[in-house]
């Protein structure tokens, strides 16, 4: 599989406050932003796979509202994290 625990880690201890920090705001914004990325690629090779498609869209939207929470909560955690993972351009 694409992303296993040591990918995760990695990716928690990147954006995180800890390796094992898997509920913060940006640890997750990250962890989709990474599993996002996995299918976008899968997609442009499987133009048929709706199944894919369809979950593609509901994680770019959790993705979103994850965004607009810390956004309203906090704006330089936000902008640290767009900056880090260049989600805006």
């Amino acid at each position: 599989m694409y992303l296993t625990s040591k990918i995760k880690e990695d990716i928690f201890k990147d954006n995180g406050k800890s390796e094992k920090d898997s509920g913060s705001v940006e640890g997750q914004v990250a962890l989709f932003t990474s599993r996002i990325n996995h299918l976008t690629i899968h997609l442009k090779k499987n133009k048929k796979d709706f199944n894919t498609e369809r979950a593609l869209l509901k994680m770019v939207g959790k993705r979103k509202s994850l965004l607009t929470y810390l956004k309203n909560k906090n704006i330089e955690r936000y902008r640290a994290i767009i900056k880090k993972l260049s989600l805006r351009k």
